[in-house]
């Protein structure tokens, strides 16, 4: 039953949005790519702070390229942001039947082997435009838990968790809000698996300044902790949207060696290293619009400009 309070009309447009989506989810898979690509090229168009905001991530990371080819990147960027959009649709209420038949999963045997050690497992992965597709593709065929953040609009934020707890699998994964530290720590120590993707800009206690394509960025570094304190298995997960529609691609590394190392910041940038991998393979569906170059000190260079804010 949903609440009343989500029926005020200042949830009208929310609703409206909602339907929207409904209707775009019953699309077949290649017209549903489509309308995402057709919302992201007028997305691109419009006065969003997005914009400048990605452009500079691009100017920063990818320096190599010509501003005519970082301009043809953004393009293909903002059509990847609108299928998001409306892989959103399929991750909320397609089935598992038509979201594995679109999937190929890798590495499954990994994460069963980590378990079996009874130590759990941490699944790191990154802000890629596939991030919610590619949890659900990962549900599908293994029960995790999510590490997530709740959307700011509170309607948005009920539909989400309640199909979150709907997937079928037998087995309902859970949701642990991205904080709760103590939630990661039993899950783990119940030899359950954790996914979540620590890469964003993070300011909070206990952060570093690590390099991210060469350039320090404020960073969680709490993840070998997390593996030192549980014991857990520490597994990379990569997932990719495929071309000329032919679905998704998702693998599960085989567990890290030597994990924890030396530190927690050399850790932090092992990671980042296969960001960056995947950055460069995949350019186009890496998260652009995150504002991931901040600092620690007020000394720190604002790449964003007015967009920073």
């Amino acid at each position: 039953m949903i609440p009343r309070r989500f029926y005020a009309p200042r949830y009208w447009l929310t609703w409206l949005a909602v339907g929207l989506l409904r209707l775009i989810e019953r699309l077949s898979y290649p017209h549903l790519l489509q309308a995402g690509r057709t919302l992201g090229r007028i997305g691109r168009r419009l006065p969003l702070h997005y914009v400048p905001v990605a452009r500079a991530n691009m100017r920063l990371c990818l320096p190599e390229l010509s501003d005519a080819a970082r301009e043809r990147l953004l393009d293909r960027h903002f059509e990847a942001l609108g299928i998001s959009l409306c892989e959103s649709a399929m991750t909320w209420w397609s089935s598992d039947e038509r979201i594995m038949k679109l999937a190929s999963v890798e590495g499954v045997t990994h994460l069963e082997q980590a378990l079996a050690r009874g130590r759990g497992a941490i699944i790191l992965t990154a802000h890629f435009t596939t991030l919610e597709i590619g949890a659900r593709i990962l549900n599908s065929a293994f029960p995790i838990n999510v590490l997530y953040r709740p959307p700011k609009n509170p309607l948005l934020a009920y539909i989400a968790n309640s199909h979150r707890e709907s997937y079928k699998r037998g087995e309902k994964y859970a949701t642990i809000e991205r904080d709760d530290i103590r939630g990661m720590v039993r899950a783990l120590r119940r030899n359950e698996s954790v996914w979540y993707a620590p890469d964003q800009s993070f300011r909070n206690k206990g952060a570093e300044m690590v390099p991210f394509f060469g350039i320090p960025a404020a960073t969680n570094v709490a993840t070998s902790r997390l593996a030192q304190l549980t014991g857990a298995a520490v597994l990379l997960y990569s997932h990719e949207r495929l071309p000329q529609a032919q679905g998704y691609r998702v693998a599960i590394s085989a567990p890290l060696e030597d994990y924890p190392g030396a530190s927690a910041q050399a850790d932090a940038l092992r990671f980042n290293h296969f960001i960056e991998a995947e950055v460069r393979r995949i350019p186009e569906q890496y998260w652009w619009i995150h504002r991931r170059f901040k600092g620690l000190s007020s000394d720190y260079p604002n790449y964003y400009g007015a967009a920073a804010r």
